[in-house]
């Protein structure tokens, strides 16, 4: 673990995990410039991203929807439920299976596409300006490798990862 002795906890002096600091604080300022690009659009943050799952694939189950952002299933449907009444998606039953509601785009969602990806790459192009070609290829393997050793710890049975045996 990396540890930065000059890096203090404002709760009372402790030395705090420098990356797990930083990530944090770099969570939050990202969330916050998302957020505010999106709203220009009429979007709440996170409704960009069950809007790119609709327009690489039209027509889905709030719970493909789900698996693919790695949320819960009625995190998508209350998020749908906004959509749908902005106008952006409707829900129809399937053809074959009447159990079963797929997500469908309507003009007003497909016509997001263009603006809501020239504002994310907007973002990334304004976050990373300070870094080069090769920096850039860094972070994003980094941060790779970082989600999938998080994702790991997730998919760990309770108590297999001990941190004080560490």
């Amino acid at each position: 673990m990396i540890w930065r002795q000059s890096h203090l906890d404002t709760t009372g002096g402790l030395d705090v995990p420098e990356f797990l600091d930083l990530h944090s604080k770099m969570s939050k300022a990202l969330r916050a410039a998302a957020e505010t690009a999106v709203r220009r659009h009429g979007l709440h943050l996170g409704q960009d991203h069950l809007l790119a799952v609709l327009w690489r694939q039209d027509g889905r189950t709030p719970g493909e929807v789900a698996a693919a952002l790695n949320v819960t299933t009625p995190n998508v449907v209350k998020a749908a439920t906004r959509m749908a009444a902005a106008g952006l998606l409707t829900r129809r039953r399937d053809d074959r299976d009447n159990r079963l509601v797929r997500l469908w785009l309507t003009d007003a969602g497909r016509a997001l596409q263009a603006p809501i990806e020239k504002e994310r790459r907007l973002l990334e192009e304004q976050v990373t300006a300070g870094l080069t070609a090769a920096e850039r290829d860094h972070l994003l393997s980094a941060l790779t490798k970082i989600h999938q050793s998080a994702t790991a710890l997730l998919e760990a049975p309770a108590g297999q990862h001990d941190p004080a045996a560490t």
